[in-house]
């Protein structure tokens, strides 16, 4: 079960405040999937997201490097904000040498660009946000959420 919101975003700096909204929300250990086509926001809501997680560092899409990490703060404490851009994945075996596991059940926050190429990877419980086009400035985006709330500890189980 989960709960889904949708908004109407009339310009980027609606985007923004929604995305920093949502990032007041975050805990450590969570992972938000962005999707839709492009040019539809996903970046403008992260840089809201990594606002309202008072990361002081600018925030743009890491495309050609596919991650950035930045210092931010959850709860009044400090939390490490991981942004992918997956735009340019050429393959899952990719994803994996990147270690996206480790970051994706880690203590950090994941905030997940195109997250549709990485989907047999990400955690099944995980917030996503879709965006789409419904005029030159306009979005619609729709946000889920697991009910209970995700669990921000978690661990990967290692087989010895």
């Amino acid at each position: 079960m989960s709960s889904r919101e949708e908004h109407l975003s009339h310009s980027p700096e609606e985007t923004r405040a929604l995305g920093e909204r949502l990032g007041r929300q975050l805990l450590p250990g969570e992972v938000v999937a962005f999707s839709g086509e492009l040019g539809s926001g996903k970046t403008c809501m992260i840089q809201g997201v990594c606002a309202g997680l008072e990361v002081e560092d600018a925030v743009n899409s890491p495309t050609f490097i596919l991650i950035n990490e930045y210092a931010g703060r959850a709860g009044g404490r400090p939390v490490s904000v991981y942004h992918f851009d997956l735009y340019r994945l050429r393959n899952q075996a990719e994803l994996e040498a990147l270690g996206a596991e480790e970051y994706f059940y880690g203590q950090g926050i994941c905030l997940i660009e195109w997250a549709e190429r990485a989907c047999a990877a990400l955690p099944p419980r995980r917030r996503q946000v879709v965006l789409e086009h419904c005029g030159s400035q306009t979005r619609r985006i729709a946000l889920k959420t697991p009910s209970p709330p995700p669990i921000p500890r978690r661990t990967i189980e290692r087989s010895v």
